[in-house]
Order: structure tokens, then C-alpha cells, then sequence
């Protein structure tokens, strides 16, 4: 019995850890959206880091959808006075998958 406790411990815990594992980075959509232009991994610069926007919305229900509106969309600002530039201004249309893409990777920081 103390062995089958172990093992769901253990599973729990393994679950926990890959629901927050870190998402490659998509390489080609930061580039091509430029997302390093105002954004950084770890330090605001003029908008929030990804580790910022992955601590505020990571666990909140309807983040991911709200997220991936935004960036393929644009926004008001959350944070600050900057909003999401619209996606013309930031390296064209963004499809829905490819939003997703991002918006995962960045919740994974």
C-alpha cells in the first residue's frame, strides 16, 4: 500500500512538472512578429517580460484564449501605457495556431 502511494506521489508530482515545462521557443514566429522589439525573457523593457505575462495569466481560466486574441488582434494595455501593437505594424496576420504557438510558449516561462 505505501508503494502504491509512492507511485501516485510521484505521478502527481510528474503531471504538476510538465503542465509548467518550459515550451521550445518558436524561433521563427518571435522573429517574424517581433516580439523581442518590446518584450524580453526576464527583465520589462517597454512591455512586460515573458516571465511577467507567464506569472499574471498563467494559471487564469480563459488566459491562453484572451492572450492569443490580443496578439492576433492588438489590444488595449494592460500594463502600462503601451498596447499590443496591431499585427500589420508587428510582421503580419497571425493565424490561430501560430498564435497559440506563442501564447504557449510564453505561459511555459
Amino acid at each position: 500500500m505505501l508503494l502504491l502511494h509512492a507511485a501516485v506521489a510521484c505521478t502527481l508530482a510528474l503531471q504538476a512538472f510538465a503542465a509548467h515545462a518550459q515550451v521550445p521557443e518558436p524561433t521563427g514566429l518571435v522573429d517574424q512578429q517581433h516580439c523581442m522589439f518590446c518584450h524580453t525573457s526576464d527583465e520589462p523593457f517597454l512591455a512586460p517580460s515573458f516571465h511577467q505575462i507567464a506569472e499574471r495569466y498563467r494559471d487564469k481560466p480563459n488566459a491562453s484564449t484572451m492572450l492569443e486574441d490580443k496578439l492576433r488582434h492588438g489590444g488595449k494595455a494592460h500594463w502600462g501605457d503601451m498596447a499590443m501593437p496591431l499585427p500589420a505594424d508587428r510582421g503580419g496576420p497571425l493565424s490561430a495556431e501560430d498564435a497559440h504557438t506563442l501564447v504557449q510558449w510564453v505561459l511555459s516561462q
